[in-house]
């Protein structure tokens, strides 16, 4: 078998896949039209790789169309699970809207710019002011209810199943919990009502690879949002490979199974 991939970074020590930058997928076609499969395209590639070429990627098509934005995701997330999802408006960025969001939602609230990941494009609005500055720089309005907590759930899903899950705690009570801002990991116990409804929610949606965050409020999961390319420092510190995941779920789903090498041996056939 013969795999390309479009991210090097998620594929370490998958055997026999060639890297290829997405701005040469054309130049590359040839490689691509022979590879079995296709790991991580960018959205942009879908409709070369999938309706013109029909070829076999992960993840899957589903995953990567929601997971591009918080618009959508939102969308689908409020449609298959609207208990466990936060109030959210998401508005055009008009004054009337704007004037709108205002009188729906107490101080404080959260505004997001929908194509920021790791706690970037997150603000915790206080005030009028804040709201305002927000707006200066937003295309869309996305304001969600602001749910009070300390910590919330990294739950991993990798083919149809929860691959792995673990706290992020804010550092001194910080907005954020993300560990790229400051946020610290642990290993507690993670409520199986946390899982199971990662994994309905996943499997409704068909998302075959993301890592969700999960808020627990009164021993009530809120899910806030899935990251298709999610950090794997939680995963490295567990000393977990989520590329041997990887690698096994796609050769059990797309491949009949045959003798082959681990992940990292040599070449397989």
């Amino acid at each position: 078998m013969e795999f390309v991939t479009f991210h090097p970074y998620r594929t370490i020590g998958i055997p026999n896949v060639k890297y290829i930058k997405p701005e040469h997928t054309f130049r590359e076609i040839d490689s691509i039209k022979n590879a079995d499969l296709i790991f991580f395209p960018e959205k942009w590639q879908l409709p070369v790789l999938t309706h013109a070429l029909k070829k076999t990627i992960f993840p899957n098509y589903d995953t990567i169309v929601l997971g591009h934005n918080k618009v959508d995701m939102t969308r689908a997330l409020q449609t298959v699970c609207p208990e466990s999802f936060p109030y959210t408006e998401i508005r055009g960025n008009t004054v009337d809207n704007q004037r709108e969001i205002l009188e729906t939602f107490p101080f404080p609230f959260v505004a997001k710019n929908p194509r920021n990941s790791m706690g970037q494009g997150v603000f915790l609005i206080h005030s009028e002011h804040d709201f305002y500055a927000y707006c200066e720089q937003a295309d869309i309005l996305y304001i969600q209810e602001y749910l009070p907590s300390d910590r919330e759930i990294r739950v991993v899903v990798i083919g149809e199943d929860i691959y792995s899950s673990y706290w992020k705690i804010a550092e001194n009570n910080q907005f954020y919990h993300n560990i790229s801002k400051g946020g610290q990991i642990s290993y507690h116990h993670v409520p199986v009502e946390v899982l199971d409804l990662v994994k309905r929610v996943s499997s409704e949606l068909n998302i075959n690879h993301a890592g969700f965050d999960v808020l627990l409020i009164d021993g009530k999961p809120f899910i806030l949002e899935f990251n298709v390319l999610f950090g794997n420092q939680g995963l490295t510190m567990a000393g977990k490979r989520v590329e041997e995941a990887i690698f096994e779920y796609v050769l059990n789903t797309y491949f009949h199974p045959k003798p082959r090498t681990p992940v990292g041996g040599k070449r397989i056939s």
